[in-house]
Formats: C-alpha cells, sequence, structure tokens
C-alpha cells in the first residue's frame, strides 16, 4: 500500500467554486481505477476548521505501484499540472489501514496528522504505535476508515482518517470531502503492513 497527496496552495482570494466544480465535473473518472484503494478530494477553505489556506489537497491510497504510476505518468495527473503547475507528491510507504464503524458511509471530512519519528527512538516500536493509532482512529464513532502512512525519507508518519461527520474527533489538519474514488477501498490490506 502507498499513500500519496499533492497541495495545490491557492490565493487567499481564490473562488473555491472553481475547485467544487472542477471535482464535480472530472472527479467520477477515477471511480474505476485499476491498483487505487481510494482518492480523497480534499479541499480546505481560508478560515473554515482553522485553514490559514484555501487549498486542493487530494489523497490517494494505492493497492498497486501499476495503478499508481499510471496516475502520475499516464494522462490524468498531466490535466492539474497543466491548470496548476507541477505540485510537489508526497510520498508514504503504507504501515496500516482499518475500515471504520461508518465504512459504506459518504466521507464528508477528512483529517491529516503528521508527526515526525524522532531521532534515536524505537523505528520498530514507532511504527507499532501508528499500527495502534491507525486501531484507535477507526474504532471511534463516525470513523469511515483510517490510515498510517510514514516517509523514510523525512522520517514522517501520517495518520489519514475519513470520517461521515462535519464534527471529527480526531486532532490534525480537517479538510472538506468533495468526492470519494474508492474502486478497490475493498481490496486495501487490514491492519499492520508488515
Amino acid at each position: 500500500m502507498h499513500a500519496i497527496q499533492y497541495e495545490v496552495t491557492l490565493p487567499a482570494d481564490y473562488d473555491m467554486t472553481v475547485i467544487r466544480d472542477r471535482v464535480a465535473r472530472l472527479g467520477h473518472l477515477l471511480d474505476s481505477w485499476d491498483g487505487l484503494g481510494f482518492k480523497a478530494y480534499l479541499m480546505r477553505e481560508r478560515g473554515v476548521d482553522g485553514s490559514p489556506v484555501n487549498q486542493y489537497a487530494p489523497f490517494y491510497l494505492w493497492n498497486t505501484v501499476e495503478g499508481m504510476n499510471s496516475f502520475l505518468w499516464g494522462g490524468p495527473f498531466q490535466g492539474l499540472v497543466n491548470d496548476f503547475g507541477r505540485p510537489v507528491v508526497q510520498h508514504w510507504t503504507g504501515l496500516a489501514y482499518e475500515d471504520g464503524g461508518a465504512a459504506g458511509s459518504p466521507a464528508e471530512v477528512a483529517v491529516r496528522r503528521r508527526q515526525p519519528v524522532p531521532e534515536g527512538v524505537e523505528l520498530t516500536e514507532a511504527m507499532e504505535e501508528a499500527v495502534r493509532e491507525t486501531k484507535r482512529l477507526a474504532s471511534l464513532d463516525g470513523v469511515v476508515g483510517a490510515a498510517a502512512a510514514v516517509d523514510a525519507r523525512h522520517w514522517e508518519i501520517v495518520h489519514f482518517s475519513l470520517w461521515s461527520g462535519s464534527s471529527p474527533k480526531a486532532s490534525g489538519e480537517v479538510f472538506q470531502v468533495l468526492h470519494l474514488s474508492e474502486p478497490e477501498r475493498g481490496s486495501l490490506p487490514r491492519g499492520r503492513q508488515w
């Protein structure tokens, strides 16, 4: 399992209906993409849920490298690059995924929390703690799904959760979910990934 996310930060006065309309028009194109567990089309608006910025920031969990690569190099990503420039694509290796009790319900919000893996900590314990946190998040009321992944280049763990209600019970950056493509979410491996 691989997680990726890119962030397109927009001017403070940007009309975010442009992003909403874009997702409404194009979001369905990944609803049957091979190798894609899910893509959460995420947006933050300046001043909403504590966001300091206007931002389009989709988050993906991939079942296969081939699916991810065909998305990035095979065309659809180029459309975003053509419209907004080429963003940095953050990449994490999957540690864990769990369905929540609200799996199957529409996801309304997502929460992303990044945490550094400090120098000197036992890596096995840090990764096991990320797995435990994924299980804890998935057990909370309203959770559609929860994941953890690690970037071993920058030693950062990302915790990501999708929520069926608009009041998530997790700390982190809150995003609006504009659309959820989930062609292979049922095939994402559950639990610890090693």
